[in-house]
């Protein structure tokens, strides 16, 4: 079993001892992290809902990110992913949330934000943890690396650790 399926099955397993749900807000990953959990037979007992908003104006209508922050911080940013995953328990009614934002390349990086940027947001009930990623690779690399990261974010988050320390 791949390491990825092995991280949702330990997810899923601790979700359900806590009784609780996560949904998913995702941007550079197109719904892989999403994915990777429902690879797990019985994920609908634990996984609430995720949502794919590729571009900041669907960030803004599915997830109530302030469109002004687009302008002033970036898509990639941390206020961004903290908003995101803040619109995922809003409006899936999840206790856990996580969202990711980034530029997974080849093309779309800057000398401040350079390409296999990403930021991660955790989310559990009122707290929130972020952390900014440069991950190493092509894009398929970057993604993957993202999903892995967000899921290891989501064990240590539901083992009540900071998910962003890791």
């Amino acid at each position: 079993m791949d390491p990825i399926t092995q991280q949702a099955e330990m997810l899923g397993a601790r979700l359900v001892a806590l009784e609780a749900q996560v949904s998913t807000a995702e941007s550079c990953t197109g719904g892989g992290i999403a994915e990777a959990i429902t690879r797990v037979a019985g994920s609908s007992a634990w996984f609430e809902a995720g949502y794919i908003t590729y571009s900041n104006s669907q960030k803004t209508a599915q997830l109530a990110v302030p469109a002004a922050l687009f302008s002033s911080v970036g898509a990639v940013s941390q206020e961004v992913v903290e908003a995101m995953a803040r619109g995922a328990q809003r409006q899936s009614g999840a206790r856990y949330a996580v969202a990711v934002s980034g530029i997974a390349g080849p093309g779309g990086g800057s000398m401040e934000k350079p390409v296999g940027t990403v930021w991660l947001a955790w989310a559990d009930g009122a707290q929130c943890f972020t952390e900014r990623c440069l991950f190493a690779g092509d894009r398929d690399s970057v993604r993957s690396q993202t999903i892995r990261h967000a899921l290891d974010g989501l064990l240590r988050l539901t083992a009540g650790e900071n998910p962003g320390q890791g």
